[in-house]
């Protein structure tokens, strides 16, 4: 791929994965055979995010707020996300794909916690696509945690309020050790953020579709990344 072409291709996508509840519902099926379908759509866009050269790829799995949810639909996304660490790690290990989790993953249950730390761990190394899951995540939770640490270290007089830039903050972040959201994609039709990378996404281009997430095929992703293609991106500045 020439210097060109590449400059084009986002070197990371953020998305929040919309409508699996919708979809089930067109298919008079129930709620829970929605989000099914929609964990198994995300192997097709891991794979074509990797094959376009997107280096960083962000999917919100589950939300702080999802816990509000029915208890039954609570317990089966867990089932799901244990299911998936449990047999899909190793196949991304294989891809040379290197999985991060961000979130306040203390809320979940051991067994949980205990996979994605096996799954950061066998990963670590790898050098392809690195996917980021967002888990238990909130963006108002992300920054209070910055916050949080920020001041135990003021307390400490370990870093004077002086020192506080907004590289600094960003050091304490979830994405700390990767570049922000250049495109940030929502499925189902909803034109909101959600409280997914509000720091992150100041700068990210917004790309809103339709299209249902167990829908949203590796033709509807690379129709995302041709619109971003055309995009100038002036953050804050003249063309």
């Amino acid at each position: 791929m020439n210097n060109s072409n590449r400059s084009k291709i986002p070197e990371h996508v953020a998305i929040i994965m919309d409508g699996n509840g919708r979809w089930a519902k067109l298919q008079n099926k129930p709620r829970i055979a929605g989000h099914k379908a929609g964990a198994e759509n995300i192997a097709n866009i891991i794979r074509a995010a990797a094959e376009a050269g997107v280096n960083v790829l962000s999917l919100f799995a589950f939300s702080s707020e999802n816990w509000a949810r029915p208890k039954e639909e609570v317990q089966h996304l867990m089932r799901l996300f244990l299911n998936a660490l449990q047999t899909q790690i190793k196949k991304l290990h294989e891809n040379n794909i290197r999985v991060i989790v961000v979130g306040n993953i203390q809320a979940f249950s051991k067994k949980i916690q205990e996979h994605i730390q096996k799954a950061e761990k066998l990963t670590q190394n790898n050098t392809g696509l690195t996917l980021v899951i967002a888990a238990n995540y909130g963006g108002k939770w992300d920054i209070t945690q910055a916050v949080q640490t920020i001041l135990q270290k003021i307390l400490k007089k370990e870093i004077d309020p002086e020192d506080i830039s907004e590289e600094f903050i960003s050091q304490y972040l979830s994405l700390s050790k990767l570049p922000d959201p250049d495109l940030f994609i929502r499925t189902s039709g909803e034109q909101r953020i959600s409280n997914f990378f509000l720091w992150q996404l100041a700068y990210s281009e917004l790309y809103f579709t339709e299209v249902l997430w167990p829908d949203f095929d590796e033709a509807e992703f690379k129709k995302a990344l041709d619109v971003y293609s055309k995009r100038q991106r002036r953050f804050g500045k003249l063309s």
